[in-house]
């Protein structure tokens, strides 16, 4: 397995990750995939016995059960080596304040995240699609809040645009908080739009790459 640096970070990646939308199969997510704790912990260790250090989930797969099966298969004693990326953005309940980037909803979705997880600490935080409500000084302040605390160690956007993606790096840098060093695009050999902007950003801004679902869920 290769492992690259993710960004302009210290972090290594393997080249190719776990990702876990199947996982849990409730609701509208059935129609993706309805793999069990089982069947989900015989996929995890195959993926670490080949190397790979990365498993991707978000709070919203099949709502948060997703998380959970992850928690349960790793029997909250993960590997030292394997790394855990989750998201936060998206509606999650009823109430005004259950999606977005206020700082009221992120850390309290990253303790959910972790308490459904298993874990103590969360390897990549995903804010995940552009807010366009939220002030981005407040959502950068809630991620450094929560790396102060130990509770994420990086910070990244999932299907940001190529603007969105620069004004919230401009912001971390004036104001000296963190910076995204990844950012989930949807690539594959079929959809190359992020050529034209995200791809270029992450070169010169030295912003890392990860695509979701590169094989266009099987069709390729």
């Amino acid at each position: 397995m290769e492992y690259r640096y993710l960004g302009h970070s210290g972090l290594k990646v393997s080249t190719l990750t776990l990702g876990t939308m199947t996982f849990g199969g409730k609701d509208r997510f059935s129609k993706l995939g309805n793999i069990d704790v089982k069947e989900a912990r015989e996929i995890i260790h195959l993926c670490i016995d080949h190397g790979m250090n990365l498993i991707d989930t978000a709070n919203v797969y099949s709502y948060g059960r997703s998380e959970e099966i992850i928690g349960e298969a790793l029997g909250g004693k993960r590997p030292g080596n394997v790394l855990i990326s989750t998201k936060a953005r998206m509606v999650v309940g009823d109430g005004p304040n259950e999606s977005g980037f206020s700082r009221y909803h992120l850390i309290q979705q990253c303790e959910k995240s972790l308490k459904r997880l298993k874990t103590d600490v969360i390897d990549i935080y995903y804010m995940h699609e552009w807010d366009g409500a939220t002030p981005l000084e407040e959502m950068l302040e809630a991620l450094s809040h929560l790396m102060q605390q130990g509770k994420i160690r990086y910070a990244g956007c999932s299907n940001f645009s190529g603007w969105h993606i620069m004004k919230a790096l401009g912001i971390s840098r004036e104001r000296n908080l963190p910076r995204f060093v990844t950012q989930q695009i949807h690539y594959t050999l079929e959809a190359r739009d992020a050529e034209y902007e995200l791809l270029p950003i992450a070169v010169d801004q030295g912003v890392g790459v990860l695509a979701w679902s590169p094989l266009a869920g099987g069709l390729l």
